[in-house]
This record gives C-alpha cells, structure tokens and sequence, in this order.
C-alpha cells in the first residue's frame, strides 16, 4: 500500500529548488546560458502543490510549471 499525496514527501520543499529545475528547463529547451536567464516571479500553489516560475532571457519571458511531488516540469508557456 502506498501513501497518499498528502503523506508523501515533496521533491520541490523550496522556493529554490523550483528555480533551479525551471532554470535548467529553459536552458535545455532554448538553449541559453543559465546565468543569463533571471528570475522574474515564484508562486506556490497550495491546493494543487504547483510551483509557477517566471523567468525571463533576452527578450524572451516564459512561465514553468512543476509539479512539487514529482519533482517535474508539467508545462512551459512562453509569454
């Protein structure tokens, strides 16, 4: 038997965990140098444990999702 959700420990605990994954998403995906792409805003989303990450490179601004269990990207939305 496995635990449900609320007993299972979160992979994203911090605020700078999730940056570092949206940080690493956006350099795979566009190919960018990972300190030229700033944080712009970090939201945590309590009933759903969603981490939302804006970041912004160039002229370029895009906004992460995670999944804070999992520990995954579940979507990139460029802006």
């Amino acid at each position: 038997m496995s635990p449900g959700i609320g007993l299972m420990k979160r992979r994203l605990e911090k605020e700078k965990d999730a940056i570092a994954l949206a940080v690493s998403g956006i350099a795979k995906k566009y190919n960018v140098v990972p300190d030229s792409i700033k944080t712009l805003e970090t939201k945590y989303h309590d009933d759903a444990g969603d981490w939302y990450v804006a970041l912004g490179w160039d002229e370029k601004k895009a906004i992460i999702q995670m999944d804070s269990v999992q520990g995954t990207i579940t979507e990139i939305k460029e802006i």
